[in-house]
């Protein structure tokens, strides 16, 4: 079975491999969006009687009562895809097809370059990685990611096999920062194009802008509203985003379902999807009539469709993840799952996954590690581009089956020269987008966290939630009461000193809008109560200045909020009285396993989140008099 081995990594060795030029740029045939399909059969004489003679080398079948021209020697796959093309299944034209073996080697190597969770992070992230213990017990870290040097990982490690696939598991734009995000991503898609990715899998941040944005990153156009803000055109992604699990009717994708590779005659099968419960963190209308499926169930019923065509070596692209322990090094598995291994989702989705299934490339969770679980060997390479997951596959010519897989977690390290191309292409962005990152629009006294206490606060939070309420407390912008902030929509501290319009996009680039509507305190003490989840998860909301009240921790899920408590402006709320909640117009649909807003009645939509922070930072902050960090003391939390 595979084993996740790492093996040694770049770092001190690198002069030589950095030489060669021009490795990091590859590039990956658009697909067509073509018609897909034939008219019904019943069988291959149905075909041969109806339609013209079939292309050379290949032969009229009836399969799903379609006609289908096949090899005569390899069966391409049925068709699938809602974007107008067959379900991806063949090599794409150029790829490497030595034919079949020789009286050489019999195993041939191949190399998966993987990543997740960029979100458009082209500016070196903060944050630092660990590696290590220093001999006095504290943490040993290092600084890491930056597209440019993240381009020169990427080629260097090309450059050590011919045979190498690049490939990332989702959330590769979306929630992003403002050098990529006020130009719709278009910024990264370039990068990468750049940089020679070849497969993404979709995650739930590419559904930010809907569907219909989603195929315009494949398929290239200037934006619909906002035209090229860049001055030019947008060429679209030069590599193939895959669904397999996202579906727009009973029988296609919004994407192809996987993507097929031919190394030296043994092929490769790479299935990209996304994590069921997309729907769940992204705004409805985004999602709108499409349906995610299963993770497991869709790979195991693509594993006979593959092993038709010939293939044994299967890579599983998904974004979902696991959780490793705090402290874990980059190419551990410690956790707190069974054995001692990680926890999360794509455990259980390892053990689910046909034996077929040799390698997971993994994402969402941030996370780093390196795994074998149920014999596959489970990856992840943490976020922004701070790491790549080296992979390498050795494959059996004769059986196509994996021989060996070891994986390494190399961190993107900015000790290496920069690529000048990815380079030039980042300035460009800078330099259109200085002049409305830098203005400053407010000042704090000290750095506004995202962190949270044990009880589920954050200076940052309160202050966000604070500027929605202001926004729309008058009668005429919604009469609101309290305003409610999830988490995960606030993504960066703020500093202390001068905020700027940058710093501020960064902490909610998602350019939500507030949405202010009616829910009786019953109600709202409902939504309180459903901040805890029966799976462990806790989601905990961020109300706005006047809104308080207790939860016991050890109490049962669903009766931890003391309906006595919660009270507004000192005042206690009545169950069946009528209150004004403001929260983002992701939470007001139910997102974040939220249901109960979308119960709200009465709803009046509101400025966008970015411009009431703005407006609440510009009323209530001066150089000489910056806004105060808000106390920590509106949720109490009781044994």
């Amino acid at each position: 079975m595979p084993q996740a081995t790492p093996r040694s990594s770049l770092q001190g060795a690198r002069p030589s491999v950095f030489l060669l030029a021009g490795a990091f740029v590859t590039g990956m045939f658009l697909f067509a969006h073509g018609g897909c399909g034939g008219d019904e059969c019943q069988d291959a004489a149905d075909c041969r009687e109806d339609k013209e003679p079939p292309a050379s080398n290949t032969e009229w079948v009836c399969e799903d009562k379609r006609c289908e021209q096949h090899s005569v020697q390899v069966p391409p796959p049925d068709s699938g895809t809602d974007a107008g093309t067959p379900d991806s299944g063949t090599p794409d034209a150029g790829m490497p097809d030595s034919g079949t073996p020789d009286a050489g080697p019999t195993t041939v190597s191949v190399q998966v370059l993987a990543f997740n969770d960029f979100h458009g992070q082209l500016e070196a992230p903060a944050g630092q990685i660990l590696t290590g213990v220093a001999p006095d017990g504290g943490p040993v870290r290092v600084n890491a990611g930056g597209v440019t040097y993240f381009a020169r990982h990427i080629a260097a490690l090309r450059a050590t096999n011919p045979n190498t696939v690049v490939v990332a598991a989702g959330d590769l734009i979306g929630a992003s920062p403002l050098l990529s995000g006020l130009f719709h991503d278009e910024p990264t898609v370039e990068a990468m194009n750049l940089i020679g990715l070849d497969l993404v899998a979709v995650g739930n941040h590419e559904f930010d802008e809907g569907s219909t944005e989603l195929l315009r990153m494949q398929s290239g156009g200037c934006h619909p509203v906002d035209g090229c803000l860049d001055g030019d055109g947008f060429p679209g992604a030069k590599f193939k985003f895959l669904a397999a699990n996202v579906a727009t009717s009973v029988d296609r994708t919004l994407f192809p379902r996987y993507d097929v590779r031919e190394f030296e005659g043994v092929k490769v099968a790479f299935i990209g999807m996304t994590l069921e419960n997309t729907p769940e963190s992204v705004i409805p209308t985004g999602v709108a009539g499409l349906t995610f499926k299963d993770e497991v169930q869709t790979v195991n019923a693509l594993v006979p469709e593959l092993r038709r065509q010939g293939v044994e070596a299967i890579i599983v692209v998904v974004h979902q993840g696991g959780i490793p322990t705090s402290g874990s090094l980059v190419n551990e598995c410690k956790g707190a799952g069974a054995d001692g291994l990680i926890s999360g989702a794509i455990v259980g989705m390892a053990k689910g996954l046909n034996d077929a299934v040799d390698v997971i490339v993994s994402g969402h969770t941030h996370q780093a590690y390196n795994c074998v679980i149920d014999g596959k060997v489970v990856t992840s390479a943490s976020s922004m581009g701070q790491l790549v997951t080296d992979i390498d596959l050795t494959l059996s010519k004769a059986t196509g089956d994996v021989v060996e897989a070891r994986a390494n977690n190399v961190i993107v390290t900015r000790d290496v020269q920069e690529v000048g191309a990815v380079k030039e292409l980042v300035t460009k962005y800078q330099e259109l987008v200085t002049p409305r990152a830098n203005r400053v629009i407010g000042w704090v006294s000290q750095t506004l966290r995202t962190q949270t206490d044990s009880a589920g606060q954050s200076t940052l939070g309160f202050v966000i939630a604070d500027s929605q309420l202001e926004a729309t407390k008058p009668a005429n912008l919604g009469g609101a009461q309290v305003a409610f902030m999830n988490p995960g929509g606030v993504r960066a501290d703020i500093a202390q000193g001068e905020v700027t319009y940058g710093e501020a996009f960064t902490t909610q680039p998602f350019g939500n809008s507030l949405v202010t509507l009616t829910l009786t305190g019953a109600q709202i003490e409902q939504l309180l109560e459903r901040q805890w989840r029966p799976s462990g998860a806790t989601l905990m909301l961020l109300p706005s200045a006047g809104f308080t009240y207790a939860f016991s921790a050890s109490a049962p899920i669903g009766s931890r909020v003391d309906p006595a408590s919660i009270r507004i402006n000192g005042v206690p709320v009545s169950l069946t009285a009528e209150y004004r909640v403001t929260a983002n117009n992701y939470l007001a649909s139910g997102g974040d396993g939220f249901p109960v807003f979308a119960e709200g009645t009465n709803r009046l939509g509101g400025a966008v989140d970015s411009d009431a922070l703005e407006a609440y930072l510009k009323a209530h902050s001066s150089m000489a008099s910056p806004l105060p960090a808000p106390a920590l003391n509106r949720i109490t939390l009781l044994p």
